[in-house]
């Protein structure tokens, strides 16, 4: 299960909290110290020392994280906290994509499945309340698409010169080819030819000849 244990017994500040860490320097370790000096000295305020902590913008030390950092450019906060939320609220994201469009009942309903009667009721409303405030100031709409990993088959089509495999006679095998390319502006064509199967010299001498003559 893939859910912070985590949560917010109010959620009033949460908010201004987040913009007040926007605001400041990073600190060496995020204490409640420096909470106060943010201007959030309740003890309720508390609580989002571990809340950060589950969005992976802190370690266990408290010590801000490359995200953390990442967080406090405005011009990407909003999206850099989305993708805290989706990383620690993993499972409630994987039963639905868009669970930062859910109510905060359907939230606790779902939570309450994945948590397998782990929690009570009440703190299961808080934990709700938590990730339900915390989408708010959060930007979804800013998630980037990975392109699909190029599997093994694709790797070997791409190696070469990326051109076409040659043409295959009836059996599977290479045509034997002239090796003569013709150039009419962009279009560029090859000519295979199959040779007859024959003793007579005069056969072959016969082909290339007419094949001189039509060809340059």
């Amino acid at each position: 299960m893939s859910l912070p244990t985590a949560y917010l017994t109010s959620t009033k500040n949460t908010a201004d909290i987040l913009r007040a860490i926007v605001a400041a320097q990073a600190p060496d370790r995020f204490t409640y110290k420096f909470l106060e000096g943010l201007g959030f000295a309740g003890s309720n305020d508390r609580a989002m020392i571990n809340v950060l902590k589950a969005l992976g913008m802190l370690n266990d030390s408290g010590v801000p994280t490359r995200r953390y950092h990442e967080y406090l450019d405005q011009s990407q906060s909003e999206i850099v906290l989305a993708q805290g939320i989706r990383d620690a609220y993993t499972d409630l994201f994987r039963v639905n994509k868009s669970a930062n469009s859910m109510s905060q009942a359907e939230v606790k309903n779902k939570m309450k499945t994945l948590s397998e009667g782990a929690f009570t009721d009440r703190v299961l409303a808080l934990m709700a309340a938590t990730f339900t405030t915390l989408v708010k100031s959060a930007d979804f709409s800013g998630a980037i698409e990975l392109e699909p990993e190029q599997t093994s088959d694709d790797a070997d089509a791409g190696e070469g010169n990326g051109q076409p495999d040659p043409p295959k006679d009836r059996n599977g095998g290479s045509s034997p080819s002239s090796g003569n390319s013709r150039k009419i502006g962009d279009l560029v064509y090859n000519i295979n030819i199959h040779l007859p199967e024959s003793r007579d010299q005069a056969v072959y001498d016969a082909l290339f000849k007419s094949l001189k003559e039509h060809l340059g």
